[in-house]
């Protein structure tokens, strides 16, 4: 399980704002966004070691993508490909709307039931894989939206019914400062069930953390600050770009 947080305000100095906490088995080994595929020379992003995909990734043309569990659906199955792939997948395309359509067209019963949230300064998606026939692709409107495991912006998941309204109220991050959000993704204080920031439970827990930020100016240097591990306890640094 994982949730997302998209701030989209078109025409704004940083029109899309992308957080993300990845929660994961704490044994699974993973590196550090970076430069990690050859064959994706544009691409950078964590790598997940045991499949070689990605939970969430941005390419030198402004597109991010993250990939969640849907419920029901935690860990890999057999003959099932790594949702991994899929963040890759999209960024092989130079804009959102077309890596939403690519994905979209994919059939869904490759992998098990997936959501993913595909966007860069002009649109922002939401799209769902639920094992069956093709993924379905909604666009997202101006404003600040969050996801997990059901559909975006589910009040009645317990982290999103708490924390979404927050996000709302906050006011907006201007990158670098990313202090606004940070806060919220690092808080992990009860009732359990809602935290954004899972403790330790049965080997399970919040992994790493990560904000990412696109400005308006395409030729300008986006903002992606991370978490190697719970947020609360490493702290975000600035991840290198162009390395």
């Amino acid at each position: 399980m994982c949730t997302i947080v998209l701030s989209f305000a078109p025409g704004a100095p940083w029109p899309l704002l992308f957080g993300a906490n990845r929660d994961e088995r704490l044994d699974r080994i993973w590196d550090a966004p970076g430069r990690h595929w050859p064959d994706r020379p544009m691409v950078v992003g964590g790598r997940d070691r045991l499949a070689g995909g990605s939970w969430l990734a941005l390419n030198d043309a402004g597109v991010v993508a993250g990939v969640m569990n849907r419920v029901g659906s935690l860990g890999p199955a057999p003959g099932k490909r790594s949702r991994g792939e899929l963040p890759l997948l999209a960024l092989e395309h130079a804009t959102a709307a077309e890596a939403a359509r690519a994905i979209g067209n994919l059939d869904a019963g490759a992998w098990r039931s997936f959501n993913m949230m595909v966007a860069d300064r002009d649109n922002a998606y939401f799209i769902s894989g639920l094992g069956y026939a093709t993924p379905e692709v909604r666009a997202l409107e101006p404003g600040t939206h969050m996801a997990a495991t059901t559909e975006p912006d589910d009040m009645s998941i317990p982290r999103i019914g708490r924390h979404l309204p927050r996000f709302r109220e906050a006011e907006r991050p201007v990158p670098p400062d990313w202090t606004n959000w940070t806060r919220l993704l690092s808080d992990r204080s009860l009732p359990a069930g809602s935290e954004l920031n899972i403790p330790p439970r049965a080997g399970f827990g919040t992994c790493s953390s990560s904000v990412i930020g696109l400005p308006a100016d395409p030729a300008a240097t986006p903002s992606w600050h991370f978490a190697a591990g719970a947020p609360d306890r490493v702290g975000y640094a600035a991840v290198d770009l162009s390395a």
